[in-house]
């Protein structure tokens, strides 16, 4: 897999390459700056882009506005963005539209390798990567909608397909068959007025899409 990585930060740059090219990927090109970022990933065309949200001149949201520059032009260019904080309106903004081929994680899971290559092999071949705690800030932000009527399994379920896992991965997790994941999931989309659909990530898109409507705070 051909990765370019974008990061300020030259010690945590240099590790996530020695993590990549150890584990058989191979990384084209590094990035230090906000203004390196777009003329590297439209010159490279990386499978996957690993950007952080902050970086120089400014440390605002150079690496995100890159990221989203560069899709509009290499349409599903797949980028798995890192941060230091839980930054909602980022995370939203990278998943609107229903975008396939993305991932927000926070830099510290960075650490946990077999989470981190393995969220970015499935933004690589087009799923979603989000860490649990956006997940958590995004499931929990709205209040008198319809996901105060799911139940606590419901909300787990939900949890973790907006986290991007399939259903076996999820019926292993909780402990319960795929028959009854299958049987959730179908509970959650009626609840929360979406069709049902088992196309993988697209599920999730639809459900993270809806939370970051504006129109849900009022259902």
């Amino acid at each position: 897999m051909r990765v370019v990585i974008a990061e300020d930060n030259a010690l945590l740059r240099e590790g996530i390459v020695l993590l990549l090219t150890s584990s058989g990927h191979e990384v084209v090109a590094v990035a230090g700056s906000g203004p390196e970022v777009l003329p590297t990933l439209l010159r490279h065309r990386p499978d996957v882009a690993v950007l952080d949200v902050r970086m120089p001149p400014a440390f605002r949201d150079e690496g995100l506005r890159a990221a989203l520059e560069a899709r509009k032009e290499i349409p599903g260019l797949p980028v798995l963005v890192l941060s230091q904080y839980v930054e909602q309106s980022y995370a939203a903004e990278l998943l609107v539209g229903g975008a396939s081929g993305v991932g927000y994680l926070l830099k510290d899971r960075v650490g946990r390798v077999d989470e981190f290559l393995d969220a970015l092999e499935r933004v690589a071949s087009g799923g979603t990567a989000l860490d649990p705690e956006v997940v958590t800030e995004l499931l929990t932000r709205r209040r008198d909608s319809p996901l105060d009527s799911l139940t606590p399994r419901e909300r787990e379920v939900l949890k973790m397909m907006a986290e991007g896992h399939d259903n076996a991965t999820i019926g292993k997790t909780l402990v319960i068959t795929e028959r009854s994941v299958s049987k959730h999931i179908g509970n959650v989309f009626v609840k929360l007025r979406l069709p049902p659909s088992d196309s993988g990530h697209r599920r999730v898109l639809a459900v993270l899409a809806y939370l970051n409507h504006p129109w849900t705070a009022g259902c």
